[in-house]
């Protein structure tokens, strides 16, 4: 199948998709952290949260505003220490 082909039959798909006429064959979905929930659990303020990740308070309002998402390592850290809140004071101490 030639180039043009593909990208033709990959259009047409993903138009039949937009028109739920077939679904897709696969969805990646991912959660984003509550950063501000996380955040109000360990009981610590907007500096403290910024300081023991290594990011600015304005990177913590954004995220907490859903301006912007975690992505990266901080998404993982983030989700890490929502399972394991003792995980937080470890960071924050270094």
């Amino acid at each position: 199948m030639s180039l043009f082909n593909e990208l033709k039959a990959s259009l047409e798909e993903a138009v039949a998709i937009q028109q739920q006429r077939q679904p897709a064959a696969r969805v990646t979905r991912y959660e984003v952290a509550d950063v501000k929930a996380i955040r109000a659990a360990l009981n610590v303020s907007q500096q403290e949260m910024a300081e023991a990740l290594g990011t600015s308070v304005d990177t913590i309002k954004s995220w907490e505003s859903r301006r912007r998402n975690p992505t990266g390592l901080a998404a993982k850290v983030l989700a890490t220490i929502a399972d394991n809140p003792s995980l937080f004071r470890e960071l924050a101490a270094h």
